[in-house]
Formats: structure tokens, C-alpha cells, sequence
């Protein structure tokens, strides 16, 4: 049984490039990085994003693909275009593992096809496609459903989920119950955190309501062997070296607490 790697999300040094999240993740240790695809125009071009990998020694291990309403252009406009895509990017890079976010309601005919969708490039693309849970979008007049088939996956016929703790909070439901009702279909963690804000925190884990240092632990008791990325914003940093500071407390605490959750002994340096 293998540890899971342990990644930062190139999301997480914004507003740094997607270069100089490679740059955090040698620097402080991480087994990887997952790309966010569209952020900027580097995380677009595959041949720079391997060099960067290259250069750093630095393996991109998971993909983001261009789901977001901030990339809706990314890689094109037709959706199932983006996901084939991602999935070639995904094998080229040498990731394992392509996030994907739920249609949203206006993409009726994508997201009427949704489920059997994923199901098809799961058994065909090589690479394993993980559908992130989401939230309702919450406004002083009520809540509004954004997404088909549903923001919540757990019901769904979904084979693989990525579970996102900040997504969690804003959607008011508990992490721990979410890893409980997975089981196995959990593939991939957004270690976050979450205050119940609708406005989707990005806290860095322990800084909110989910309880995220004991979700980590029950992924080390459960044998957990997917990714665990760290995508919590680190814009308080006021300079590089407390940058890197808040990663490297985030990414000891995680290996610590997966440790202490498989009851093996935590080693003090």
C-alpha cells in the first residue's frame, strides 16, 4: 500500500504564475503539482508546462481540466473537446488523474449526456476522469442550482469523485460524511477549507469548518492512495519566503496527520 502523493495546486500561488508554482513546489517538497488549465497562457501550452516539469523536477500529476466559468474559452468552447483534450495533456504530461467540474444549467445538451460521457472517456482515454462536487450559488434572494445534473455527485452515477473541502463548506455538508458516502469512489482531494461562505473560501486546511486535519487522518486509516492537492489560497503572503512558509506548514501537517491516521510513528526531525 503506497502513500499518497501529495501535490500543490498551481492555483495556490496566485497571484504568481503558473511557473513559479512549480517553482513553491520544489522549493518546499511536494510530491508534484496539479495544473489549473487556463489560468494564465503558460498553463495552455503543454511543450512550456514540461519543461517547466523538466526543469524543476517537478512531475505534473493531476490536471484541472478548463471547466470554470473563468475558462470557458480554454481549449476551445466545445466541451467535450476540452475534456479529450485534457485527457491528451493528461497522458503527455504524465498525470494520471483529470478534475472536471458538473455543466452548468445553459449547457443543457452537454450535461444531459453527462454521466455516460465520463463513463466513455473512463474506459477509453487512458487516464482517470474525477468529478469535483460542487455547490449551490447562494444569493440574498434564495439559492440558485447552476449545475446538471446536480452540484452534489453523491448520488450520482459517477464512478470517480474529487472531493473539494472549501466546495463542501460552501454547500454547508460535512467532509468527514462525504469520505464516509464515497467509499471507494473517492479518487482525488482539494484540501481546502471553508467557513459556509457562498463565496467558496479556499481556506488553507484547519482554518474552517471542515474538520480538514481529521478528514486527512481518516484518509491515512482508510488507506487512501489517490492525491492529495493542496488548492487554498496563499494571497495574505506578502513576500515569497511567507509564501512558501504557509505551504510548507500545510504539507508537514498533511503528512503528519496521514501518518498519525495509518498509526504509523510520526518522525521528528
Amino acid at each position: 500500500m503506497s502513500d499518497p502523493a501529495i501535490l500543490l495546486s498551481t492555483t495556490s500561488v496566485y497571484p504568481d504564475s503558473t511557473a513559479s508554482a512549480f517553482d513553491f513546489a520544489a522549493e518546499v517538497g511536494f510530491d508534484g503539482v496539479e495544473l489549473m488549465v487556463g489560468v494564465d497562457q503558460v498553463s495552455l501550452d503543454e511543450e512550456a508546462i514540461s519543461e517547466l516539469s523538466d526543469r524543476y523536477r517537478v512531475p505534473v500529476r493531476s490536471l484541472h481540466a478548463p471547466t470554470l466559468l473563468i475558462t470557458q474559452r480554454a481549449w476551445g468552447s466545445d466541451p467535450w473537446g476540452k475534456l479529450r483534450r485534457s485527457a491528451e495533456a493528461a497522458r503527455r504530461l504524465g498525470a494520471d488523474i483529470v478534475v472536471v467540474h458538473p455543466p452548468f444549467r445553459w449547457q443543457r445538451d452537454y450535461g444531459e449526456g453527462f454521466a455516460q460521457g465520463i463513463r466513455e472517456l473512463n474506459r477509453a482515454s487512458g487516464v482517470t476522469f474525477a468529478v469535483e462536487n460542487m455547490y449551490p450559488w447562494r444569493t440574498p434572494a434564495g439559492s440558485f442550482a447552476a449545475y446538471l445534473p446536480g452540484w452534489d455527485p453523491t448520488d450520482l452515477d459517477y464512478d470517480h469523485l474529487t472531493l473539494d473541502l472549501s466546495h463542501a463548506s460552501t454547500a454547508q455538508q460535512r467532509s468527514l460524511d462525504l469520505v464516509e458516502r464515497w467509499g471507494d469512489r473517492l479518487a482525488h482531494v482539494h484540501l481546502t477549507d471553508g467557513k459556509g461562505s457562498f463565496k467558496d473560501d479556499h481556506l488553507l486546511p484547519g482554518e474552517g469548518d471542515q474538520d480538514a486535519w481529521a478528514v486527512v487522518r481518516e484518509l491515512g486509516r482508510r488507506g487512501f492512495e489517490g492525491h492529495i492537492v493542496l488548492e487554498a489560497s496563499t494571497r495574505r503572503a506578502r513576500t515569497g519566503g511567507e509564501r512558501a512558509e504557509l505551504l510548507r506548514s500545510a504539507l508537514e501537517n498533511t503528512r503528519e496527520n496521514l501518518r498519525l491516521g495509518a498509526g504509523k510513528a510520526v518522525r521528528r526531525d
